[in-house]
């Protein structure tokens, strides 16, 4: 038999007995859950808390940023100016007219033209195919037009064949020569206008030889013919000059500005020398000018400066028309003046203190113009800084204000989770008056947030701007007093709120920490409490039991009994 079957034997629902007797041995634990329920949930209001501090504190360390109310902007009066201008923290706020009459230009040395070697050295014979000409671009097969008369060639012609084929094609009537002193291809018409080429031409001949109308009876080519190979070997090049010195000298130096370059005709060729020249530090960038047939060396920053060049061995720069104080085209300087002054002057076309003496102004300039430079303090960012710290000002002040309050509706009391800390309540009245009260010792005109426009709405704990145009004004007028009143060591508004927001972040994360450690304390508590709950219960349980069983012997030995006399009786009778 079951004897934990409450009142089996007993008729006494014991268990029920049992959990009332419990449920009022737990109270203090359910005590205890709800206290730390409430914890929980202070803790939480803390932490929300402390986010909201954090902002402000954020917003407050921003206002003083040293660069915030010295930060500048420059702009150009002349609306599609290509000038571009900067100012930095703390420039002299005013406008500057920048006058500039000459640009800073680079001084570049420029080697002798025709370097290439012509495509002959004779104006007969010229045994050369189409195929192996020299020229800047490959000529290719097909016809092409003279006169209305069409011309067929071969890569295998020689340029000789080409001539005559001209003349057959034409009946005599254009004539085609070479010139080896002018590297130049001539045709001529005799008494008849020259014209060349048609829309269905299927060869380049006409454009390779740089060939064009020009509505008269003679044409040339507009430019020499025989082209530098610049990704050959210097000695194979194709250079005009005699190179047979420079095979001879094998490895050579040379020297740009002091510095110095090494090369091998045989092994090197113009485009290595020029890479390495760029590469060097000689501060010039060499370029080769296809159309003029010529080197030219350019300093790489602007300015009446020199460049030298000098062979150290070999003779490349003589043999290129670099070497020679002819060959030197001087830079120049820019010069300027700054609202009607005396001339200034520039090596560079960015014109900064050292030249114009405005400390923190940049103005790059690109055309001779005059302009007027306004300097201005970046109002935008000081104004969105100040707005920032509004909104998380008034952020923690509504928070505060909805975890403190404490109200009463037809008599019934409701209190906030925070209303009980008194603590926590002064900070709302602390901020408040901080943002409220003067800074003394400052020698600007503004001391009070109200000199900015700034003030309480009225019955709340809210800052607003009140007046936008004081605020502006102030901003872009007297930004080194708004600076001097927020960020003042100590006493600035901005110093003093981001030391008391750092303190009441550290006062928070204590009491976070009180709370968190006394439900650590409860839940001890709750843990001691519930084993000698559940050791009571046990032995109540046990009991019980016992005394079911006991009840369970003696109702069996009672009807044994009842029923052996019962048997007795019977029998007797």
């Amino acid at each position: 038999m079951d004897y934990s079957l409450s009142g089996l034997a007993s008729g006494f629902d014991w268990k029920t007995f049992v959990n009332s007797v419990m449920a009022l041995q737990a109270a203090p634990v359910d005590r205890m859950n709800t206290e730390k329920t409430t914890n929980n949930s202070k803790n939480s209001a803390l932490q929300n808390l402390d986010t909201r501090l954090t902002a402000l504190q954020t917003s407050v360390t921003a206002l003083g940023a040293a660069d915030l109310f010295g930060a500048r902007k420059a702009a150009s009066s002349t609306g599609s100016s290509s000038w571009n201008s900067t100012a930095a923290t703390g420039t002299a706020i005013g406008n500057y007219q920048i006058a500039v009459t000459k640009l800073a230009t680079v001084a570049h040395r420029d080697g002798a033209v025709d370097l290439s070697r012509p495509l002959n050295a004779t104006d007969d014979g010229i045994g050369l195919t189409l195929a192996t000409l020299p020229t800047a671009t490959a000529v290719t097969a097909g016809t092409f037009t003279v006169n209305g008369k069409k011309v067929t060639i071969a890569l295998t012609d020689t340029l000789d064949q080409v001539f005559t084929a001209i003349s057959a094609a034409t009946g005599g009537a254009v004539t085609a020569s070479y010139d080896h002193t002018t590297d130049k291809i001539k045709l001529d018409g005799g008494l008849n206008q020259v014209v060349l080429g048609a829309a269905n031409d299927t060869s380049n001949f006409l454009a390779a030889m740089r060939l064009a109308n020009n509505g008269t009876v003679t044409t040339s080519s507009t430019g020499t013919l025989g082209t530098l190979k610049p990704y050959s070997p210097l000695a194979t090049a194709q250079l005009k000059a005699d190179m047979t010195g420079l095979i001879a000298a094998g490895d050579s130096t040379f020297s740009i500005n002091g510095v110095s370059i090494s090369y091998n005709v045989n092994n090197d060729s113009l485009s290595t020398v020029l890479k390495r020249i760029n590469q060097s530090g000689a501060g010039v960038t060499a370029s080769y000018n296809s159309s003029s047939d010529r080197i030219i060396l350019a300093n790489n920053t602007t300015g009446d400066m020199g460049i030298t060049v000098a062979d150290d061995t070999g003779g490349l720069m003589a043999a290129l028309g670099l070497t020679g104080g002819s060959a030197l085209v001087r830079g120049q300087n820019a010069e300027f003046s700054i609202n009607g002054g005396a001339t200034l002057v520039s090596s560079s076309n960015t014109l900064d203190a050292t030249a114009h003496g405005i400390a923190g102004l940049i103005v790059t300039v690109d055309t001779q113009d005059t302009q007027t430079i306004s300097i201005s303090g970046d109002t935008t960012s000081m104004r969105s800084a100040i707005e920032d710290f509004i909104a998380k000002f008034n952020d923690v002040q509504s928070y505060l204000d909805t975890a403190t309050k404490v109200t009463s509706t037809d008599g019934k009391v409701t209190s906030a989770i925070l209303s009980d800390n008194r603590e926590i309540q002064s900070w709302g009245s602390s901020l408040r008056s901080m943002a409220f009260g003067a800074v003394s010792g400052l020698s600007g005109t503004i001391n009070r947030l109200e000199g900015l426009g700034i003030d309480f709405t009225s019955g709340t704990s809210q800052l607003e701007i009140k007046d936008g145009t004081k605020l502006d004004t102030a901003l872009r007028d007297k930004s080194a007093d708004v600076a001097e009143f927020f960020q003042t060591a100590t006493t600035g508004l901005a110093s003093k709120m981001a030391d008391y927001t750092s303190k009441l972040g550290t006062l928070n994360t204590q009491q976070e920490a009180r709370l968190t450690k006394a439900n650590t304390d409860l839940d001890r508590q709750i843990a001691d409490l519930q084993r000698r709950l559940d050791q009571q219960r046990a032995i109540l349980n046990s009991s019980f039991i016992a005394m079911e069983t006991a009840q369970s012997k003696l109702q069996s030995q009672s009807a044994a009994l009842t029923k052996a006399f019962s048997t007795t009786s019977t029998t007797t009778g």
